[in-house]
C-alpha cells in the first residue's frame, strides 16, 4: 500500500498585528534614535512603541538587527519618494527635489553614520537597500541632466554631502530647533543646482565610490 506524500505546508504569513508591532517598533526606534543615539535602551523603545520587551526581540534578537531596519526602511521610503515624484508628474527635477526634502524628513543625515559605528556596512539587506536608492537617485540625476534641468558638473555623492550637512543636527543632539530652516536651506541648494549654471565648480562631480573612499 503507498503512502501519500504530504503537500509541503506554506510558511504561514505574518498576523496583521504582528506586523503593526514590527511597524511600531520601527517608527518608535527610528525617533529615538535621532533623538538620543543608536545607544538608547531597547526597553525604552518598547515602550515608546506601546509593545513588551519580548516583542521586540521576537522581531530584532539584537541591537544591530533594529538599526539596521531602521536604516533600510529609512533608504526604502526616501527612494521610493523620488520613484514616486517620477511616476507622478514626469519631472525629474521635481523628483529629485521630493528625494532631498523626503531624505531630511527621515533624517537620513542623522542614522546614515550609524551604520559605521555599529555593526557591518556590508550586510545584504544594507547592500541592497542602499545600492536601491543609489539607483534611483542617479537615474533621477540622468533624466535631469538629459532634460537640462540639471547642471552637468554634479554627481550624486555631491547631492548626499550637501544633504547631509543641511539637514543636521546628527543624531543626539538638542539642536532641533533649527529644524524650521532646514527645508528653507535645501532649496537653496537645490535652487543651485539648476541649470544652466552660473559659475564653475571646482574639482569634478563627486560620485558614492568617492565617498566612500574619503
Amino acid at each position: 500500500m503507498q503512502t501519500a506524500t504530504p503537500a509541503p505546508r506554506k510558511a504561514p504569513r505574518p498576523r496583521a498585528d504582528a506586523l503593526r508591532n514590527r511597524e511600531r517598533i520601527v517608527t518608535a526606534a527610528r525617533e529615538m534614535f535621532v533623538e538620543h543615539g543608536p545607544e538608547v535602551p531597547l526597553d525604552e523603545i518598547a515602550r515608546r512603541a506601546g509593545v513588551g520587551n519580548a516583542t521586540v526581540y521576537r522581531n530584532f534578537p539584537d541591537r544591530d538587527a533594529l538599526v539596521r531596519e531602521v536604516v533600510c526602511s529609512v533608504l526604502d521610503r526616501t527612494g521610493a519618494a523620488g520613484e514616486r515624484a517620477l511616476a507622478e508628474t514626469g519631472d525629474a527635477f521635481e523628483a529629485l527635489e521630493r528625494f532631498v526634502h523626503t531624505s531630511a524628513d527621515e533624517r537620513i543625515s542623522a542614522l546614515c553614520p550609524m551604520v559605521s559605528s555599529t555593526f557591518d556596512q556590508n550586510h545584504p539587506d544594507l547592500e541592497a537597500a542602499r545600492e536601491r536608492v543609489e539607483r534611483i537617485l542617479q537615474m533621477v540625476m540622468d533624466r535631469a541632466k538629459a532634460a537640462g534641468q540639471l547642471r552637468p558638473d554634479v554627481g550624486v555623492g555631491d547631492l548626499m554631502v550637501a544633504v547631509a550637512q543641511l539637514s543636521r543636527p546628527p543624531a543626539g543632539t538638542a539642536c532641533f530647533s533649527a529644524d524650521r530652516f532646514v527645508h528653507r536651506h535645501l532649496q537653496l541648494f537645490l535652487d543651485g543646482l539648476r541649470a544652466p549654471a552660473r559659475s564653475a565648480l571646482p574639482g569634478a562631480a563627486v560620485t558614492m565610490e568617492d565617498l566612500r573612499q574619503a
